[in-house]
């Protein structure tokens, strides 16, 4: 099941902003996107994309995921039931 489902995130947890149709307990991959920041950058020069990347970089490495996160399976996130 593929479906798309606005949340908000508050408190470390992200709530529906409508009904979700699931079982209580079912394990959801989720693809977070925020579009108020999202924007792709308006790069021409080499140096200007790598330095954009370069920056994404240092940015992803800022915010490790923690030790304990569970960790998917490739099975787990290309399920197709």
């Amino acid at each position: 099941m593929v479906d798309t489902v606005i949340a908000v995130f508050e408190h470390g947890v992200f709530l529906p902003e409508s009904p979700c149709d699931l079982p209580e307990g079912s394990r959801v991959v989720l693809s977070v996107r925020d579009a108020a920041r999202i924007s792709p950058p308006e790069a021409e020069a080499e140096d200007e994309r790598r330095r954009i990347v370069e920056e994404v970089v240092q940015r992803m490495m800022r915010n490790p995921l923690p030790p304990d996160t569970l960790r998917f399976s490739r099975s787990d996130m290309y399920d197709r039931d």
